[in-house]
């Protein structure tokens, strides 16, 4: 090969190299909770498939513990394009789209085949509205059942009075104001230090959250109620969807639903594990007692009509075909 030849074929590999490298995307994608938790580590199985089915056309980098945007920031960023890509909590956003509430629905669809039957009755309506949010959704993923911390035994809403509660949305803020306590905004990353200073005292979640959080240092009681099963979701910006080829996104999707499958089946096997390792570091983990349960079963079902009263039509139709089948 002559010396002409030779600098002509280099040039062209630079440029076939300049165009791979072009059409590559690296994407930031901000998560709320710690990198040792099932959500967070199930992010980076999500990016991993999507580096491996894309053939790294979109390289995904994870920030878990609200480490790039904070919790509360992470929906905003994506929908404006700080952020392609991020993982928040649905109803955490159902103050601003009421339907984001359908999973807060207290005592309706406590098992993990329920929640699973909820979502895939939920999921075109709810999809509608993202997209109106600038958003599309690439998978979801529950959480275990939710339950109540305290740091002292709890037999009735007698014993929850002034006592500050942190909330993480409406439904949450709501059952602390019908049981007599004050809600308080916490994000999960700033929960240990709002124990630890008093800014909050009790809350409610899984064992999840209990754990990655050490909260037996200063709680003391966890109560079994199963309240409801909350789900994260993984939005993407969707001009930034829209924009990518039809190829990219088949292939971002079939790694979107490998991992929420992934991901709902190590909740589901985390459930228990959670409760046993909060008895391991010396918490009080009972079912809640029948006078607290009933209250909290009262309180649940005005929560399910102010849902409606917020959701209109759609929420209407969620509820009567979860109930359907």
């Amino acid at each position: 090969m002559n010396k002409t030849l030779l600098r002509t074929t280099v040039a062209g590999f630079a440029v076939v190299i300049a165009a791979g490298a072009a059409q590559a995307e690296t994407w930031d994608m901000p998560m709320a909770y710690a990198s040792s938790n099932f959500h967070s580590e199930m992010g980076v199985v999500f990016a991993d498939k999507v580096r491996e089915y894309t053939d790294g056309e979109i390289d995904i980098t994870v920030h878990p513990g609200g480490s790039l945007f904070k919790g509360g920031e992470i929906k905003r960023a994506v929908q404006t394009g700080q952020a392609p890509i991020g993982e928040r909590f649905m109803s955490a956003h159902a103050n601003e789209v009421p339907l984001l509430g359908w999973d807060n629905l207290p005592f309706l669809a406590t098992s993990y085949a329920d929640n699973e039957k909820l979502w895939a009755i939920a999921k075109d309506k709810v999809n509608a509205q993202l997209a109106d949010q600038n958003l599309v959704t690439l998978y979801t993923c529950p959480w275990p059942g939710q339950g109540f911390y305290f740091n002292k035994e709890v037999n009735s809403s007698e014993d929850t009075q002034g006592v500050k509660f942190r909330s993480y949305n409406t439904a949450t803020a709501t059952f602390a104001e019908e049981l007599g306590m004050i809600p308080v905004q916490v994000e999960a990353a700033e929960l240990s230090q709002a124990l630890a200073t008093g800014v909050a005292e009790a809350f409610i979640s899984s064992g999840a959250t209990g754990y990655d959080r050490k909260v037996w240092e200063q709680l003391s009681h966890y109560y079994k109620v199963n309240a409801w099963l909350p789900r994260n979701y993984v939005m993407v910006n969707k001009q930034v969807w829209d924009g990518l080829d039809a190829e990219v996104q088949t292939s971002v999707e079939k790694a979107a639903a490998e991992t929420g499958a992934a991901c709902a089946a190590k909740s589901e096997e985390l459930a228990n594990w959670y409760f046993e390792q909060l008895e391991a570091n010396g918490m009080n983990v009972v079912e809640a007692g029948p006078e607290f349960l009933a209250e909290l079963e009262t309180i649940g079902a005005k929560m399910t009509e102010d849902w409606l009263a917020t959701a209109g039509e759609d929420g209407q139709a969620i509820l009567d075909g979860f109930k359907a089948n």
